[in-house]
């Protein structure tokens, strides 16, 4: 069995994630699966099914197999749904009303694998609200065998969940467009195809055939060299749109008709515009690292804007508190109140066609409105105290307006920046936006010089 010291290295802010076999092997995850069992037995009501879905990394199999038998020695039964993208598994939990565990590594490497796990509902469960729980009953071990073992029971919900992702739209708005999808060799090869099935679009896929060794590139296209070959793609058949999605599909990048990328934020402000036609008044979450574009979109359609911090169980959370119908993330992605507040990068694609179907014009034309500043990406610096360094680097803007919410905020007027520490590294992540480029390079020259100061 793997090291049980390596439960401290793979148990993440949100999820647990780590190499195969040397961090992560099926004994492990079989004592994992037991901890979940015997979490949910006693939080959120008292549990008496799991359900249990996996990505196309051929180490699923056995992880996800090992996980299901500890659950099931511990009683309850398992709801097994096979491949899926993570928010079919999402999509299941909410549907069945039972947690949940989706084994991924996301948009990690081959040798990388993991596990996504949700209470009943789809409700989120990270460091403080389980996770360091459940981390703790997998290394005391509590695979004390139940009289009874549960029983599993496979299920197959894609058709289902296809159906519901296309409720989000108005299906006779659609128009004819030529779609292409580089799904990297991930679940969106299974998931998007069927989404798409009955609808009145053009749809390409590349790299649709599942493969968890990812011969093709990365399944990571937050990264922009991973979006070459879509963009390559979309030049040549003169496509509408072009969709990039990460390795569980539950994230997608947007590429519009000339082949130019969309950010995060570009993308959550046309949903959120989609979200208000239907709701008006609605209120929308943003995270804090979000343009500034994203809540003056909102306000202009008429909506309520809630900024938040990074990371989905927080946005989970707020969703829950405020009623929200809507939440993005820059790093695309998009949570939707009638996904069991969950995210799809399915659901956020149709809302952006939609969009141009209804506008009947291009995607360059559509998203003109929503590109309003330029941003610096994330750029991230190894530093030995983040606090320190965010303590000087506040103390350089005495002036300026300055927030705690997630790291430090500084708000100089027509520039921003957050500093976050890494929640897993000794990194210091910069996201910073000015009106212009030379602006923004300009500014982010600055801030890092602050930052590397030995003084």
């Amino acid at each position: 069995m793997a090291d049980l010291d390596a439960l401290d290295v793979i148990f993440k802010a949100y999820d647990v994630r780590g190499t195969v076999p040397d961090q992560l092997d099926a004994e492990l995850s079989h004592r994992i699966g037991a901890a979940f069992a015997r979490f949910v037995t006693t939080t959120g009501g008292g549990a008496d099914r799991v359900v249990v879905g996996r990505d196309m990394r051929p180490s699923g199999v056995e992880l996800a197999a090992a996980f299901a038998e500890g659950v099931q020695r511990q009683g309850l039964d398992v709801v097994d749904v096979g491949l899926c993208s993570t928010d079919l598994l999402y999509f299941a939990s909410g549907r069945l009303d039972a947690p949940g565990a989706m084994f991924t590594a996301s948009h990690n490497p081959a040798e990388y694998n993991g596990v996504k796990l949700c209470l009943a509902g789809a409700r989120p469960i990270g460091q403080d609200t389980g996770l360091a729980e459940i981390k703790g009953l997998a290394r005391a071990g509590v695979d004390t065998p139940a009289t009874s073992p549960g029983r599993v029971e496979q299920l197959d919900l894609l058709d289902e969940f296809a159906e519901h992702v296309r409720s989000f739209v108005d299906t006779s708005a659609l128009t004819p467009l030529k779609v292409v999808a580089d799904t990297a060799n991930g679940m969106g090869g299974l998931v998007v195809p069927r989404v798409f099935a009955t609808l009145p679009f053009e749809l390409e896929v590349l790299y649709g055939e599942l493969d968890g060794t990812f011969p093709n590139h990365p399944a990571d296209p937050i990264q922009p060299e991973n979006l070459r070959d879509l963009q390559a793609r979309v030049r040549e058949t003169g496509a509408d749109v072009g969709l990039a999605f990460d390795g569980d599909a539950d994230r997608v990048f947007l590429v519009d008709d000339r082949g130019e990328p969309l950010s995060g934020s570009t993308t959550t402000a046309i949903v959120a515009k989609s979200v208000l036609e239907k709701e008006p008044g609605a209120t929308i979450l943003y995270n804090l690292i979000c343009s500034k574009a994203v809540p003056e979109v909102i306000e202009e359609n008429g909506g309520v804007p809630v900024r938040t911090r990074v990371g989905h169980s927080f946005i989970k959370a707020v969703m829950a508190e405020t009623g929200a119908a809507f939440g993005g993330e820059h790093s695309a992605h998009y949570y939707f109140r009638d996904n069991y507040r969950a995210d799809s990068g399915c659901i956020a694609a149709l809302m952006v066609l939609e969009q141009i179907c209804k506008a009947g014009v291009p995607l360059s034309s559509l998203r003109k409105p929503f590109d309003r500043y330029a941003a610096s990406g994330e750029i991230n610096t190894r530093v030995d105290d983040a606090q320190a360094v965010i303590e000087r680097v506040a103390a350089a803007y005495p002036d300026a307006h300055q927030d705690r919410l997630d790291g430090l905020t500084v708000d100089n007027g027509d520039w921003w920046f957050n500093l976050r520490p890494s929640n897993t590294e000794p990194l210091l992540r910069l996201n910073l936006e000015a009106p212009t480029r030379e602006a923004c390079d300009r500014h982010v020259a600055e801030v890092r010089a602050l930052i590397t100061d030995k003084g």
